[in-house]
Formats: structure tokens, sequence, C-alpha cells
């Protein structure tokens, strides 16, 4: 048999590291508390996006993949990743399923295993919070009988480039033979491992990514407000500043912010420094504000533009295209196109809804969800670019359309307005 991987959480970002370390050689074990998730993997069925279903069906066909909600399935193991959700709960860090994996996995410790924690948090969780839970729920000691590190996962859903094995995987381990264990196992389902001093490092370093485009992304939202009051293409400008080779990344505005990490992560960082220091984080608290808010700025401009067509937005036809928080995916987590189908129908718009990425999700009643037709573009008072799926016509949108509010810079022609 081959060493046996433990996988806490089978999700966005523990299931493509089951499938790899299957592929690898590794005996994994994919533990999660979701029974209709079980269920449907132990059929072959993926239900993240990155993962087919074929490759499920491979890991179990050849006999070295099992998912489970029973932590009975993971006794005996050598490595177990941790990636379950990290919350917020009013403003301030919820570790609830960090602690519930910790309890569940103490107990099965045994000698020289090695526990990897690759949920986004503050610095100081792994070994102030978690490493405390498993000591006393085994009676090991770390590093002296078991081995503990952090890794912080960098999944970016639906991206067809960067996928786990061929991203850069940072790796800390509580003490030396810690981190070389753990770097061993990374580089045997990754291309490039890279070593950091501490799990504090670790920690920070996936928050640092995260609030450096969070910040950016407030930015170029802020600006785009401004540069549409002072009649002034803040695209174009954004595609001139781009060309400057040096000193200037890209990023565009939008609807807000979604998905579990720019919403969320950010503000680990800024409870972490209020907590620990004292001290207001005052970039992340003001792209909290900006972000939050654009989703109010995007139903704000729609208003204004159905009143200068003499439409009142209560009874307006709207179709939105997009649901999902991010292009090509299905993701609908903490979206902000769902924010402003909200708003819209709060506010009495007829709104109907498209993208061809989701299904079943739970829409306000009333909200009817349509294929994006010739006749369904026509008919609307207002449709409302939200997510810029390459599966929508864009040209029939431009062509077919009275009047396109674009969020994502997709449209172009005398009926189409830019956020």
């Amino acid at each position: 048999m081959g060493e046996k991987l433990v996988v806490v959480g089978q999700g966005y970002v523990g299931l493509p590291l089951a499938m790899r370390a299957v592929e690898a050689g590794f005996d994994v074990v994919g533990i999660d508390v979701d029974e209709w998730r079980v269920k449907r993997l132990n059929a072959g069925e993926s239900f993240v996006e990155d993962i087919g279903d074929e490759q499920v069906s491979a890991a179990l066909r050849c006999g070295r993949y099992l998912a489970s909600t029973d932590y009975a399935d993971a006794a005996g193991f050598d490595v177990c990743v941790i990636t379950v959700p990290t919350p917020l709960c009013e403003g301030a860090p919820d570790l609830r399923h960090i602690a519930s994996a910790g309890q569940c996995l103490a107990p099965l410790l045994r000698p020289g295993a090695t526990v990897i924690l690759e949920s986004t948090t503050y610095p100081g969780t792994t070994e102030e919070y978690l490493l405390p839970i498993l000591e006393e729920g085994s009676g090991l000691r770390a590093p002296e009988d078991f081995l503990l590190g952090y890794s912080p996962e960098r999944i970016d859903p639906g991206n067809p480039v960067w996928r786990l094995e061929n991203t850069p995987k940072v790796v800390s381990g509580i003490d030396e033979v810690s981190l070389r264990r753990i770097r061993d196992f990374y580089e045997r389902v990754v291309d490039q491992v890279v070593p950091v001093s501490s799990l504090q490092v670790a920690e920070l370093c996936k928050l640092l990514e995260n609030t450096f485009r969070h910040v950016n992304i407030a930015l170029v939202n802020e600006l785009s407000m401004f540069a549409g009051q002072l009649g002034i293409d803040v695209w174009e400008a954004i595609d001139a500043a781009s060309t400057k080779p040096f000193g200037f990344m890209r990023f565009t505005p939008g609807p807000g912010v979604g998905g579990h990490c720019l919403p969320i992560d950010p503000s680990y960082l800024s409870w972490k420094v209020k907590r620990s220091l004292g001290h207001n984080f005052r970039f992340v608290e003001l792209a909290n504000d900006i972000n939050d808010h654009m989703p109010d700025h995007v139903v704000h401009r729609l208003v204004l533009a159905l009143n200068r067509r003499g439409k009142p937005v209560n009874g307006s036809r709207v179709v939105t295209l997009g649901l999902a928080y991010k292009k090509n995916a299905g993701d609908c987590r903490e979206s902000p196109a769902i924010e402003v189908v909200k708003s819209l129908h709060k506010l009495g718009a007829r709104v109907r809804a498209a993208d061809p990425h989701v299904q079943d999700y739970p829409l306000p009643a009333g909200v009817e969800i349509i294929e994006v037709t010739r006749r369904e573009l026509a008919e609307a008072d207002a449709v409302v670019v939200l997510t810029d799926h390459d599966r929508f016509d864009f040209r029939l949108v431009e062509e077919a359309s009275p009047y396109v509010f674009d969020t994502r810079n997709r449209c172009r022609g005398p009926n189409v307005e830019l956020i």
C-alpha cells in the first residue's frame, strides 16, 4: 500500500488536491461533512468545476480514493491536509470548522504523522489555535511526536492556465523536520515548492496576496465612479496605463468582489492587526467599504439611466447577464451580481437573469431564469452585464438590446454605457 493521505474538506480546494494525490500514488480519503457531496463523489460525480466526472471515476476505479463523512476512515493516516472553510462571523474570524477538524483528527494522530492546514486564516492560527487542539486530543506533542505545517491554498476556480499542479506552493513547518517533510509531500503533487521560514510568514503570505487584489480592485472601482462623473473613459485610461512595461499592474472595475477569498480574507488581517496591535488597518477597511457598495452603485447608475429614458425602475423589464462572481465559472458565493439582482427586485423591477454556468441558485420569488435570445434582449428596458462569460454572445447583446449597462467592458455601441 502507498502512503495514506487524508484531505478534510472536498470542495474547490480539497478535491483537486485529493485527485492530484491519487495520481501521485497516495491512498486518499476525502472527508467531508456534507453527505450529498460524499454520495456524489463515491458515484463518480464531481461538483467542482475544475474536476471532471471521469477524473473522480478513475480515482475510484484504481481503488485509491474514498469519500467519507466518517473520520474513522481516516485512521492510520501518514499525512492529513485540512481545507475547511474559514468564514467571518460578525466581523471576526470563524474557526469552528478548523476546530471541528482538529478535534476529530486528534484521536487518530500517531507518532510520525503530519498535519497541514491550508485554510486561509490570520497569522498564528496554526500554532496558537490548531496545535493545542491536536495535542490535547492526542496526548502527543509537536514537533517531538508529530509534524505540523501550514501551506496557503492558491486555487483559482475556472482558471484554465494556472491549476494546482503548476501554481507555486508556499510551504512552512513548525520546525525544520516538519518543513522538510511537508516540502517532500508537496513536491510529489506540484511542480514548484516555495519554503518559508515560519508558519506565520506562510499565513501572512496568503492574506497579503488577497489584500493586494482587494485594495487595487477598490482603487479602480472608486476611480470608475469619479471618471464617469468627469466624463472620462476609465477603461481607455486603464488600457493606456497597461502599456507601461514596469511599475503598473492591470486591475479593472466591476460590480463588486465575490467568492470566499476577496470579501473575507483581508478582514482576517484587519481583525488580527486590531486585536494584537490595537490599530485599524485603514487600507483594508476603506477597500471593504468601496467594494461592498459597488452593487449599490450599479443599481444607482441603472436607475439614473432608466430615468433618462423616461422609465421608472419599478415595473421596468431588466435582463441581467451573469450571476456567478467570476468569468466562465458557476460559483455564486458572495456574488455582487446576486446582490444587484436582489436590489433591483426589491425596487420593483421585473428582473430576468441569465447565466449559462449556474443552475438552481435560489433567487427571489419572481426573478425569472432565462436563456439569452434576441427577443429577450429586444423586449428589455435595460440589459445589465454583470459577469462577462464567454458563452454570452455580446455582439447579439449590442445589436438587439435597446440599452446596455456594461460593468465588464465587453460591449460597444451607441446604446452601451460602461461603468
